[in-house]
């Protein structure tokens, strides 16, 4: 999303993240019933601050339903589990929607079972395929439910059931018929994780900010700035030095003389720091600095550089194992977008009239009122995507640059076109069925699981995980009571697939720096010693979550930047400048990222919270253990059973059993011996 008026953006600035927490605890969690499709609300947790205990005891339960080992019987066999045991009255009170990839999906080379029931209900839930039970873990909690989830290894076709088991020994079949239910998966993933995200590092690069590699372009951004035809202009567009002081047309015609070749130089550096995927903002050319003011799809901006040296970035980068991927803009397009410029000369009779909705010609460009334009911008011209020319025209582009060689796409502001939902389903199919690995994200902020079933997105944006939770925790707003909701809440709403996927955000273009958000000051500034701890929490949490953390250049230099002072998050990368302190917890996360097996599968399972701590596991042998502490006081934490290794902080390396100590404002991540 553009950047022309921060107060559009949904900017989660640490004033309103309480209140964008309550937004997302009350998103509802789709699911579906036997007789058909039903929400549950989920609410707020208030925070009553009634915690009086710092150490988290593991539940020691015993399990209510046993199996025999080996136990090869065929599920249509009533010798394999007798009705008259588990057979009980009043329904099982549980929900699966095997249609919804939010209870059943194929992930990290297995099908992932997932059931939600009412909190507390049963003591343990098993799911029975092909005859062999497999015990369901507690994954999930939130406001009086709870999910419980199993992989069954390879994707091949079976046959499965549930069974549910309270406290007091009563026996239920999902949905408590007498006969058994009995599901069929067809061994068809119809909604394929692209793998290569699972384990990945990603990096957004904003291109005039990132590095300037080639100084005899510098000047051509002036030749087709948007402020030299927009008719209701009053300034020009300006070109500075890259350490020049920003100026109020800093976040859209302010230009430092970032390109293409200067993104293919610091590859090296992309590479040594972890990074796997680059997100590239928009490249084509434009009307702005931001870019997001198409003036033709099909052409490099001059001012980034030429095709070659598109296609020399990316050949050198796949050549150092880093997937690249491109900002699509399907929505809207710039005033000098080659399609508008005719209709403004030629009115009704332009062939591209259909193409725009116009409300009165003539008209001079930049009038808002004259045609349908993006939140009232008259610089941004709405496309008509219902028209099947336009659509055609759209999907093509998309496909001449992943033949060129991206590996896939954010989709901005997709709830913005016409039939924006169709549109995308084309999309998705086109694209897929010529390069099944390519990755579609789309720019959502909130989250919304409609767009993730498997027609549309692979991941949104996940602001609301990154900046709603994670943030919100680290910077103190909410407790981790809360922070263990809201997280139960997100990860119920998608499918396992999904959060592997998961486009995982703190931060962008479009929001103020994290390290500023959490009490580190504006440009040029030397945040304090608290805000560096509290960063270093939160990285910490967004490198241990499912999916791909994804760094906004800078931020592992210790940038800072508010959006609220001319977008100055933007501001150039000046490589002089360094906190190795921020860069060597950056450099030594993405190591664990890629050597710590549990990171890189699909589920997280919350554990346990109070008003200091959040208590996670990771993988599906609860291998890797996280321990978030936001508080101003130390805890001591009692650990599941089994010897654990600490791994983080970077040097401890000890070998811990029963309880451990977590300072105030830290994390701990250990790993099972």
């Amino acid at each position: 999303m553009k950047s022309t008026m921060p107060s559009l953006k949904k900017t989660l600035g640490a004033a309103v993240l309480v209140s964008i927490l309550a937004l997302i605890l009350a998103n509802e969690l789709w699911v579906l019933t036997q007789q058909g499709r039903e929400q549950i609300s989920t609410q707020t947790k208030t925070s009553s601050q009634v915690s009086t205990t710092t150490t988290y005891t593991p539940s020691t339960t015993s399990s209510a339903y046993t199996t025999t080992p080996g136990t090869t019987t065929s599920p249509n066999s009533a010798t394999a589990f007798p009705v008259e045991e588990y057979l009980g009255s009043g329904g099982s009170s549980a929900v699966f929607n095997p249609a919804d990839p939010a209870f059943l999906s194929v992930a990290d080379g297995g099908v992932v079972l997932r059931l939600t029931t009412p909190a507390g209900t049963y003591s343990s839930v098993y799911v029975v395929v092909n005859g062999t039970s497999i015990e369901m873990k507690r994954q999930l909690k939130w406001s009086g439910y709870e999910m419980w989830y199993a992989r069954v290894d390879g994707v091949g076709p079976f046959e499965y059931y549930f069974v549910l088991a309270t406290s007091e020994g009563r026996r239920v079949y999902l949905y408590n018929t007498t006969e058994r239910p009995l599901f069929n998966f067809d061994g068809v993933d119809r909604f394929p994780q692209v793998r290569w995200v699972v384990g990945s590092v990603g990096y957004q690069i904003f291109p005039d900010r990132f590095y300037n590699g080639d100084p005899t372009n510098d000047l051509l951004a002036n030749r087709t700035d948007e402020l030299c035809l927009n008719a209701f202009s009053t300034s020009r567009p300006a070109f500075s030095n890259w350490s020049d002081p920003i100026t109020p047309l800093h976040c859209c015609h302010q230009y430092f003389g970032g390109d293409l070749k200067g993104i293919t130089m610091k590859l090296g550096y992309l590479k040594s720091l972890g990074v796997d995927m680059i997100y590239l903002n928009p490249i084509f050319l434009s009307g702005s600095v931001h870019g997001y003011d198409t003036y033709d799809y099909l052409v490099v901006d001059p001012k980034y550089g030429t095709q070659e040296d598109l296609r020399n970035l990316i050949i050198r980068a796949h050549d150092l194992g880093i997937r690249v991927i491109f900002d699509f803009v399907p929505d809207h397009v710039g005033i000098g977008f080659w399609a508008f410029l005719d209709v403004y000369e030629k009115g009704p009779s332009s062939k591209y009239w259909y193409w725009f909705t116009i409300y009165k010609w003539p008209f001079k460009l930049g009038d808002s009122s004259a045609y349908r334009c993006w939140w009232g911008f008259g610089s941004l011209p709405q496309l008509n995507t219902t028209n099947p020319e336009v659509r055609d025209y759209l999907l093509n582009v998309a496909l001449y640059w992943m033949d060129f060689g991206f590996d896939g796409m954010r989709i901005d502001t997709p709830t913005d076109l016409l039939g924006a939902k169709d549109f995308f389903r084309e999309l998705r199919a086109l694209v897929k069925s010529k390069y099944p690995q390519a990755y579609i994200v789309g720019e959502i902020w909130d989250l919304d699981p409609s767009w993730l079933k498997g027609d549309l997105f692979d991941s949104l944006m996940f602001y609301s995980l990154g900046r709603g939770v994670l943030l919100a925790f680290s910077s103190g707003k909410i407790t981790g009571t809360q922070a263990a909701e809201a997280l139960s809440v997100f990860y119920a709403s998608i499918g396992a697939n999904v959060a592997g996927m998961g486009f995982n955000v703190v931060d962008s273009h479009d929001t103020s720096r994290v390290l500023t958000d959490l009490g580190g000051g504006r440009l040029g500034d030397k945040p304090s010693y608290e805000s560096i701890q509290r960063l270093k929490l939160l990285t910490v949490l967004q490198f241990t979550m499912p999916g791909m953390p994804v760094i906004f250049q800078g931020d592992e230099r210790g940038a800072l930047g508010d959006k609220n002072h001319f977008d100055e998050q933007r501001y150039p990368i000046q490589w002089d400048q360094l906190i190795p302190e921020v860069y060597n917890h950056y450099l030594y996360l993405t190591t664990l990222k890629h050597t710590l097996p549990g990171l890189n599968t699909s589920i997280i399972r919350v554990l346990y919270s109070s008003d200091d701590l959040l208590v996670y596991t990771r993988g599906y042998n609860d291998e890797v253990l996280v321990i978030a502490n936001n508080g101003l006081i130390d805890h001591e934490v009692q650990l599941p059973e089994g010897a654990w290794r600490v791994v983080y902080p970077a040097g401890y390396q000890a070998v811990v059993v029963n309880k451990i100590r977590v300072s105030p404002l830290s994390a701990l991540i250990l790993v099972k011996e």
